[in-house]
């Protein structure tokens, strides 16, 4: 999995993939191929940073010093 961070704060709220698409507007399909792919686009990736009430490179795994 390339982006453990957004399936950990979906496990933390007990949110399906389907929950999380619908929040975001688009299928479930698309909510897993972003977590394993990689190639999630700045706007999904401010709208969860938002709901999950964290930081756009937490969920990236970005560590920033």
């Amino acid at each position: 999995m390339l982006y453990p961070n957004i399936a950990a704060e979906r496990a933390k709220r007990r949110m399906s993939l389907e929950k999380l698409a619908q929040h975001l507007g688009v299928t479930r399909k698309t909510v897993y191929n972003w977590e394993h792919s990689g190639n999630i686009p700045q706007w999904a990736v401010e709208k969860m940073a938002e709901l999950f009430g964290c930081s756009m490179d937490y969920l990236l795994g970005r560590n920033i010093a």
